[in-house]
């Protein structure tokens, strides 16, 4: 028989105060609507009151199937929660449930506040009263728990059992400094049980300040929480909270939580983790990061021979799961670590079928290892792979010739007689004979400029006769620069992401001592690979 286990998703609150975060109406609209259809069972929609975005998605936001819920704190010293203003924005947002932080640990409650600890008492009791007397559902977020517990449990514990005695549905241990080790947080939910709070009204909030928020939370479920807080992508202050997109696959996915705990997530709804993840990331105009559990590009990444290989007989010899469980998929990149299996595999992959004997195949490699020699990297630019093998099979269509570009900046006063940057790309192409002259500048629709490689891309991109048409919904995503080699033998290598209408994403990379001919590099794989997947192997 399965257990309950709830999920209680703070990204819109907690995982705003992330620096260089910060949400419209419209996002946190859209984050919510994909929170809902994920299948969490709470969404904290923000603080009331606080500032006007999170005012504003409250009256906005539709019905959720989930439970929404606004985020306070309890009421103030030497006046009623009936008259607390603060406290009363938060209810007036009108939603199911009320979560209220509020203090635990005996230094805060003396030095923060600047109370009694029986004001303090007081506080936590009338609040969650006053919340549960208007038929809302009452959380109590326990800040600086196991901080406090350790300083003075006996204190600690009457807060909670203020909060549970006054009418609290949840009373949630904040890990808030996020320095609390996992087996420390076992401990402890486990003695906050025995001391009489009931696991089935605990929770657990962790934060990452020791990359421990996402094993700390588990801790505390198999000590018996049955609530666990956290929020995509790991947002949150400083290091971020405890990681949804890691907690909940490894929730359904491994033992001993698969079986055992009923989290309200449906197997279809998994299945679209990845994309989800990728949308927030989208929204804060952020790359995800490659390295992400379950949901990163590289998360099923073989990049050595060996594991390649054997991923080819069984995926179960290097995956710990399958990674369309999660809606990700396995990549298999090229690299000088790379053997023949996997370059045929990848090859396949491509639409390129090789046989065994081919001797193209050792070309291929010992390029591949010479390039990376100069700098180059396969391991993500897998477009400008592809170019590769395809130049050494003889199956490389040229749809166009460069016969030359160049760039120029110039800097020059406006009319408000300041120095501005304007970038002009001047290149010119040989399209079926026919020579093709486009000249673009680097100013965007506000009138800011946007570089040297703005202007290229779209002097580029401008004038390539029959095959304009397939490259006019292409955009440059991605932008990223590193020097490999120091001092006066100084090489750039640029990898470039670029994506199109198809909602088709691909990586390109080039590498110069010059970051123009880098950059330029990078453009023209990105543009030929558009041209070969929409026209095929045709000139």
């Amino acid at each position: 028989m399965t257990e309950r286990l709830y999920l209680y998703d703070t990204t819109l609150r907690d995982g705003q105060q992330t620096q260089g975060v910060q949400f419209s109406t419209a996002e946190k609209l859209r984050i919510a609507a994909a929170l809902d259809g994920l299948g969490v069972d709470y969404i904290e929609g923000g603080w009331p009151g606080a500032n006007p975005t999170d005012s504003a998605f409250f009256d906005e936001v539709p019905a959720t199937r989930a439970t929404l819920t606004a985020f306070g704190m309890t009421k103030r010293a030497g006046r009623s929660a009936a008259n607390d203003e603060v406290l009363s924005a938060v209810l007036n947002a009108g939603t199911p449930a009320v979560c209220l932080v509020g203090k635990t640990h005996v230094f805060h409650v003396e030095t923060a506040l600047g109370i009694t600890l029986e004001e303090n008492l007081e506080n936590i009791r009338a609040s969650v009263a006053h919340i549960v007397a208007q038929r809302r559902e009452a959380l109590f977020d326990a800040e600086h728990f196991f901080d406090g517990w350790k300083a003075d449990r006996g204190y600690a514990l009457s807060c909670l059992r203020a909060a549970l005695d006054a009418g609290a549905r949840w009373i949630v241990l904040c890990d808030t400094n996020g320095g609390t080790l996992p087996d420390d947080i076992g401990t402890i939910v486990a003695e906050v049980i025995a001391g009489g709070i009931p696991g089935d009204n605990l929770g657990i909030h962790t934060h990452n300040d020791t990359e421990n928020a996402v094993a700390g939370s588990l801790a505390a479920i198999l000590a018996g929480a049955r609530q666990v807080q956290g929020t995509l992508n790991g947002l949150g202050e400083r290091c971020g909270n405890a990681n949804l997109t890691s907690l909940i696959p490894t929730l359904l996915l491994k033992e001993p939580y698969a079986g055992r705990f009923d989290t309200g997530v449906p197997r279809e709804a998994l299945e679209g983790l990845t994309q989800v993840s990728r949308m927030l990331d989208e929204v804060l105009n952020r790359v995800p990061m490659r390295q992400a559990p379950y949901v990163g590009s590289s998360a099923f990444a073989h990049k050595a021979g060996l594991h390649a290989s054997a991923i080819l007989k069984d995926p179960t010899t290097y995956e710990h799961i399958d990674p369309a469980a999660v809606g990700n998929r396995r990549v298999i990149p090229m690299s000088n670590q790379a053997g023949q299996s996997n370059l045929r595999r990848r090859l396949a992959e491509a639409g390129l079928e090789v046989a065994k004997d081919d001797p193209a195949l050792a070309r291929i490699l010992d390029r591949i290892k010479a390039r990376e020699a100069e700098g180059y990297t396969y391991d993500t630019a897998q477009a400008s792979f592809e170019l590769l093998a395809r130049e050494e099979l003889g199956r490389l269509p040229e749809f166009f010739e460069v016969k030359r570009y160049r760039v120029t900046i110039e800097r020059r006063k406006n009319k408000y007689d300041r120095m501005v940057s304007l970038s002009e790309a001047v290149v010119v192409v040989k399209v079926d004979g026919e020579k093709k002259l486009s000249v673009s500048e680097s100013l965007d629709n506000d009138g800011a400029d946007r570089g040297p490689v703005n202007a290229l891309s779209k002097a580029l991109a401008k004038d390539l006769g029959p095959y304009q048409a397939m490259i006019d919904d292409m955009r440059l995503v991605d932008f990223k620069v590193r020097i490999t080699q120091g001092g006066t033998e100084a090489v750039t290598r640029v990898i470039i992401d670029s994506q199109d209408g198809q909602g088709r994403r691909w990586q390109t990379v080039g590498v110069s001592a010059n970051i123009v001919d880098a950059s330029f590099e990078a453009l023209l794989d990105a543009v030929r690979w558009k041209l070969i997947r929409d026209c095929g192997e045709r000139r």
